[in-house]
């Protein structure tokens, strides 16, 4: 059975891709901060005869990174798949003080890049080890952060989504064309969540396609941008 591991796995696309990748057949690892949220959720998966496991993951804290690797190393011996989807948007959407660069609180833009940039490169440096043989790691991006559909405000979500897919890129290229490892970001698009709201144009269900078929395909890309399926432009 190959193990997978979603951050920000509790609620909106994370919760859809725990779901999704426990019915391909994965035992999956729920990262969340939150443990009595999750553990309901976990309790209400297990019913539906769902393989997932609470683990008590904050990005930002490095001895909860450690104790995941440790704790998945021990258990498992591997791990198979890394989705990172743990991610924040700080800005307020319709607010000009703090969406326009030119206003914006540099704090909202260094804090919005240590959870949505640094915390996936932290998770990933600690688990490249025992990721092996046909591994995948997904980084959960935006196309507001693709620099060819790039647009003014919200400088802090848009900044740390284009560094995370520039990491991306630096990674699979460190890796290689032909490594065991594969790495590639995913645009979900605009989805009904806590984070895009009631009035975002696709559901959850659509939004995950892309990580759940890199997830899964039999010969994955290394270092693309893709949304459903697709590649997109970097």
């Amino acid at each position: 059975m190959k193990t997978a591991l979603v951050t920000g796995g509790n609620r909106g696309l994370g919760l859809e891709i725990v779901k999704q990748l426990a019915a391909n057949g994965f035992k999956v690892y729920l990262g969340a901060r939150d443990e009595q949220e999750a553990q309901t959720i976990i309790s209400q998966l297990k019913k539906q005869k769902y393989n997932v496991e609470f683990l008590k993951l904050d990005v930002l804290k490095t001895s909860d990174i450690r104790a995941a690797h440790d704790r998945i190393r021990a258990n498992e011996g591997r791990l198979d798949v890394l989705v990172n989807n743990a991610g924040v948007f700080l800005e307020t959407l319709g607010n000009p003080d703090d969406s326009s660069i030119f206003k914006v609180d540099p704090v909202i833009m260094l804090k919005s890049i240590e959870t949505n940039t640094m915390g996936p490169v932290k998770l990933i440096q600690s688990f490249i080890e025992i990721m092996g043989d046909d591994a995948r790691i997904i980084n959960v991006s935006s196309g507001m952060g693709s620099l060819n559909e790039m647009e003014a405000y919200y400088p802090g979500y848009r900044m740390s989504k284009t560094a995370l897919n520039a990491m991306t890129l630096m990674m699979a290229r460190e890796l290689g064309e032909n490594a065991s490892v594969k790495i590639n970001a995913v645009c979900p698009g605009w989805c009904r969540t806590d984070m895009g709201g009631d009035n975002a144009s696709r559901s959850v269900e659509e939004g995950v396609q892309g990580v759940i078929w890199l997830a899964t395909c039999k010969n994955p890309p290394q270092g693309k941008f893709i949304r459903d399926k697709t590649e997109i432009p970097w």
